[in-house]
């Protein structure tokens, strides 16, 4: 397993940006998948964007265009970079690191956005 550490989260108003980034440390980082979730009060945690090792990307469709997921090798970490934000956004975000059956999940980090 690796260790994730998110971070970038707050609270901003309808249309603002954040930048989520979760740091990575362990093994074969680099070789992992690696998502963001997001989980809003009584409601399941949803896979919002995923990248893979060669860069390949992923996103749910109410993100699509707003948001963009990105890593940096070298820095063994990922961004989440959130443009055009709404309420509906607001949730916990949790990194994910996933190679095979092998998963690990960051704390997560809170980001509220306000009307």
């Amino acid at each position: 397993q690796v260790q994730l550490v998110e971070s970038g989260g707050g609270l901003v108003q309808a249309g603002g940006s954040l930048r989520l980034s979760c740091a990575a440390s362990g093994r074969f980082v680099s070789f992992r998948t690696m998502s963001w979730y997001r989980q809003a009060p009584g409601k399941q945690r949803d896979l919002v964007a995923a990248i893979t090792t060669f860069g390949t990307t992923a996103y749910a469709e109410s993100v699509k265009g707003r948001f963009t997921i990105s890593r940096d090798i070298a820095k063994n970490t990922v961004y989440l970079q959130m443009d055009s934000l709404k309420p509906e956004d607001t949730a916990v975000y949790y990194c994910n690191a996933r190679l095979l059956n092998d998963v690990s999940w960051g704390q997560g980090t809170q980001v509220t956005v306000s009307s």
